[in-house]
């Protein structure tokens, strides 16, 4: 299904863009950091849109587009605060639960799901959180709770947004709905960071990196909203979710973080959950 293979290059990108979030956020501000990104990403999406897109949007999906990004800010923020005082195993598997609010608001608006897709959807968010969950063995007991705090308002953000922009999209205008929400995501924690007189601007030396965070987050928004001109869009998000998973993956392959034979088993249950929806 084409819906779940932009998801897993959405999870790809967004593992790869967290694995950076966490060395980020503990060494450049969290606004100037997640600022900076998005404004980059916006530099890729705005002349994509310019370019590529095939229909005017209308009134009606462009203020979808616009409340989509302010819960994609709203769920951003959330996701670096969480990644800057949580560990990965706690944080990850909070926030890639958000395909559960996706596909419900799907099957609420009468998207057909039966009980052994729902079963599937739940092994996906069971098996990314075990193989995240189970890595690592340290925290910081007296941030966990405002860890979780932030990691659930990701998780709620994050399902918005996605629900409400592949309702903006028609067919011509998913380019255009990213651009959208991108710019409007922008305005909200440029706005944030004027408000809480944060500093905005990150050190020369980390803007390489954020350059690549802001391709990679791009991509990953990019091909989540794409999605919603396919069947079933909702699967995007449950492919999408297993970016936590892909993170610890990376980790292994790159920093040799070591990987249990249960956790390699954890990702086997994944994957042969995400190929029964796709079938």
């Amino acid at each position: 299904m084409i819906s779940l293979g932009l998801g897993l290059i959405a999870a790809l990108a967004w593992g790869i863009h967290d694995v950076c979030v966490r060395y980020v956020s503990q060494r450049t501000g969290i606004l100037a950091a997640l600022l900076t990104v998005l404004v980059l990403g916006s530099f890729l999406a705005v002349p994509v849109a310019l370019v590529f897109s095939d229909a005017q949007m209308t009134t009606d999906n462009i203020v979808r587009a616009v409340v989509a990004g302010v819960a994609f800010a709203v769920a951003g923020l959330a996701l670096y605060h969480a990644f800057s005082i949580g560990p990965v195993r706690l944080v990850a598997p909070i926030i890639g639960a958000y395909p559960i609010l996706s596909v419900g608001w799907a099957a609420i608006n009468g998207a057909s799901v039966d009980v052994f897709q729902w079963a599937a959807v739940l092994l996906v968010i069971a098996g990314v959180g075990f193989v995240a969950g189970s890595s690592g063995t340290s925290e910081d007991n007296s941030q966990r709770l405002a860890a979780i705090k932030w990691s659930l308002m990701a998780c709620v953000g994050f399902a918005l947004s996605f629900a409400i922009a592949h309702y903006a999209t028609t067919e011509g205008t998913e380019f255009s709905v990213n651009a959208v929400s991108r710019l409007t995501a922008v305005v909200c924690i440029f706005g944030y960071a004027l408000f809480t007189r944060s500093v905005m601007l990150p050190a020369r030396s980390q803007l390489p990196l954020l350059a690549l965070m802001g391709a990679l987050d791009c991509l990953a928004l990019g091909a989540v909203v794409y999605a919603g001109t396919q069947t079933n869009p909702e699967y995007s998000a449950v492919g999408a979710s297993s970016f936590g998973m892909i993170t610890v993956i990376l980790a292994s392959l790159f920093l040799r973080e070591k990987m249990t034979n249960a956790q390699w088993a954890g990702v086997a249950v994944v994957f042969s959950a995400i190929a029964y929806l796709a079938f």
